[in-house]
């Protein structure tokens, strides 16, 4: 007898039927919640293609199920629904993106990106997008982050950007931004604003009183802090590093209650601080060095007077008491004469009435006669201009650049600006063999300062303006540097102007005609000389030097180093000797890499030939992970405070730190400069550290990326900002 609990065949068959039907039923709903809506996905695939295919989308196709792509720093995809709320794209994490192609617009992708009507968050990083940002990104009504940082955007920020009513952080850093910030009140949202690394200014913009972080450092500002950010009562950090601001520092600032970080250094401040200063007791970092103060520090920036839980820099000014060695003040009559400088108006007020009657009956009788000869000298111009031009184009076989990508190289003689001065710069010129001739005294030997692995010379010079300037001489043979090959390396020369680099200022190309079958070229390279720059590693040896070094002020210096290697890096310029006496500090404490790799390639190398192509781009591999060794070994010397003397020391004191970094933070400690022991917060140290150990890898392709080292040293800082 069968049992009753057996299933028939027929009956085993209607249960896996209807078990199946039930688990598809289940699939259904889940996978249409997963899939992003067909319109959504062609967007992303045109992003792909607009991007030109970076490496973090490089797996995207057309089965790509985007809502389930693996979150990474470099790609973030957050869906709701069928749509995009937030996209993330962070470019090569290697080196900064080089500028996209001449075919992307800038125009038609962000009109791509307003499609996707359901974005808050767009974050698109170190991706080389260049033009001007378009007024149509007001387009993003729901937005609320908006972050393109890291990219060749130049131009103005367009008026548009005020109707982002939801926008709770806008990052712009590191562009090519200029002219006036929008009126930035009506963002009542707005919690975070990072415009560093531009070029915007004069004036100071105006800001909603909800902001938490303003950071507008190295920037071109040039007027003095509004009275209205008394009422900026959330604000956590302001950073006004390296500008031009001037007046007085208004007190406030200082007891805003719920400040932890003010960076006002690097500007040109003038006044005293009044006695009745207060300080907001969370407020741990006060940076207000290289401005033009004068008079004694309030109590509340005293190092005695917070128990060294506040860290507060007050280098290079006029100060009397700080607990700054007095040879890191200047004197009393250096920031007056400043002062007047900076401000002419503060040299005699007495005198202003008299001086603007008397100026008023100048002008009205001065005004009628320009008036007439400027109509005639408009004239005049205008006929010079249109004869001057076409005389140019008369002219054939020049050499010149410009800011025209398809720029050509030429002979003629003239000097020629020929891109806009970076900040502090004078513009790029294309100087004459005459006046590299007259900087250098005819190349006088004892101008010679040095030689070069190529054997190119540097001569120590001065400009007719009376800049001072190195020269770099390299005799090319033309059989071996073919104009191609000088186009692209005078292109990539003419980028090399950076806050943390010594500069170029322009070159001269000289050809002799003596002997015609094997004439020859000279390429001199100009240069910026830093008149009254020490070197690291001479501010290293001197303990009076080396003891205002204190732990802030190092690692302003190692992300300054990082940041010249980055922006080297960015321009292909490798194979950099980079070391403690190639590292120079300005009167400001501003780390300046000199003596980079500015030679030309040995060799040329044939378009149609793919090895020599892959054998250089390994070469340039290579040589880009022995800039990150040797960073590492900068690292370490700042941490121990003395140079390293040899490889075997290195590799000794790589051990003594991993061994003290797995005992105990006290034997880390005790590893470290005497001078800076009490001045860091040990987490920032610690990360430091590991960084620094991570460079020093012997297997080169385990070496971290000059981004992973710029972020883990930023990231230090911030630590070290908390800390107290």
């Amino acid at each position: 007898m069968k049992s009753s609990s057996q299933l028939s065949p027929c009956n085993f068959w209607v249960v896996l039927t209807f078990f199946v039907s039930w688990v598809l039923l289940l699939q259904i709903p889940f996978s249409s919640a997963q899939q992003l809506s067909p319109p959504e996905r062609r967007i992303l695939l045109q992003v792909q293609d607009l991007l030109e295919y970076p490496q973090v989308l490089q797996e995207w196709n057309k089965w790509t199920n985007f809502c389930s792509v693996q979150q990474t720093p470099s790609l973030v995809i957050t869906c709701s629904g069928n749509h995009i709320t937030e996209l993330t794209i962070v470019g090569n994490t290697t080196s900064p993106h080089p500028p996209l192609s001449q075919k992307f617009s800038i125009d038609s992708f962000f009109t791509l990106l307003t499609k996707l009507s359901s974005l808050k968050r767009l974050s698109l990083i170190n991706l080389g997008l260049t033009g001007t940002l378009p007024t149509k990104v007001s387009r993003f009504v729901g937005l609320e982050v908006l972050n393109i940082s890291s990219n060749p955007i130049h131009g103005s920020i367009p008026e548009s950007i005020v109707k982002f009513k939801k926008l709770k952080s806008l990052v712009l850093s590191d562009n090519f931004f200029n002219g006036s910030v929008p009126d930035l009140k009506g963002l009542s949202a707005l919690e975070e604003l990072d415009l560093s690394g531009n070029s915007l200014g004069p004036g100071f913009p105006s800001l909603g009183s909800n902001l938490v972080k303003v950071v507008l450092s190295n920037n071109s500002l040039r007027s003095a802090v509004p009275e209205e950010m008394e009422k900026m009562k959330s604000m956590e950090i302001l950073d006004l590093y390296a500008n031009n601001l001037v007046g007085s520092i208004p007190s406030f600032l200082f007891s805003l209650s719920s400040l932890k970080y003010i960076n006002l250094g690097r500007n040109q401040f003038s006044g005293e601080l009044p006695d009745s200063v207060s300080c907001s007791k969370s407020l741990n970092f006060v940076d207000i060095s290289n401005n033009l103060l004068i008079g004694k520090l309030p109590v509340c920036l005293q190092g005695s007077s917070n128990s060294g839980n506040r860290t507060v820099i007050s280098l290079w000014n006029c100060l009397g008491n700080t607990t700054s060695s007095r040879f890191y003040q200047h004197a009393h009559s250096f920031c007056a004469e400043k002062a007047i400088a900076v401000n002419p108006n503060s040299r005699g007020e007495e005198h202003h009435e008299s001086s603007t009657i008397k100026l008023g009956i100048v002008l009205g009788v001065v005004g009628g006669i320009v008036a007439v000869f400027s109509a005639i000298g408009f004239l005049v111009l205008a006929t010079y201009r249109k004869v001057s031009r076409k005389r140019d184009q008369e002219k054939s076989g020049s050499f010149t650049f410009n800011t025209n990508p398809s720029s050509h190289f030429d002979g003629g003689n003239s000097r020629r600006p020929t891109r806009m001065a970076s900040i502090g710069l004078p513009p790029y010129n294309v100087f004459t063999q005459e006046e590299m001739e007259d900087a250098t005294n005819h190349f006088d030997p004892s101008n010679l300062v040095g030689e070069g692995s190529q054997g190119q010379q540097v001569y120590r010079g001065k400009l007719k303006d009376g800049t001072g300037v190195l020269v770099n001489c390299q005799k090319l043979m033309q059989q071996k540097h073919s104009t191609q090959v000088l186009q692209q390396h005078m292109d990539a020369i003419l980028k090399l102007r950076h806050r943390h680099l010594i500069s170029v200022l322009g070159h001269s190309l000289v050809t002799s005609q003596e002997h015609p079958p094997t004439a020859s070229t000279t390429l001199f390279i100009v240069l910026e000389n830093i008149a009254g720059a020490s070197s690291l590693k001479d501010q290293l040896t001197d303990w009076r030097k080396r003891d205002v070094l204190k732990w802030p002020e190092r690692m302003g210096m190692a992300i300054g180093i990082t940041k010249g290697i980055q922006y080297l890096h960015a321009g292909r310029v490798t194979g950099n000797d980079l070391k403690l006496e190639n590292v120079l500090l300005d009167e400001t404490l501003t780390a300046r890499l000199c003596n980079f790799n500015i030679s030309l390639p040995s060799k040329i190398v044939s378009e149609s030939s793919r090895n020599a192509h892959d054998r250089d781009r390994t070469s340039s591999k290579n040589a880009e992970q022995d800039d990150i060794y040797q960073l590492g070994v900068i690292l370490i010397e700042l941490i121990i405070g003395r140079p390293i003397t040899s490889q075997a020391e290195v590799k000794d004191l790589k051990q003594q730190i991993e061994t003290c970094l797995a005992e105990s933070p006290g034997k880390l400690r005790d590893l470290t400069d005497p001078c800076i022991r009490s001045t860091f917060a040990h987490e920032s140290l610690k990360t430091t550290v590991q960084i620094a150990l991570n460079c020093l890898n012997q297997e080169p392709s385990k070496r971290p990326s000059i981004e992973d080292v710029l972020w883990h040293l930023q990231y230090s800082i911030q630590v070290q900002e908390g800390w107290g």
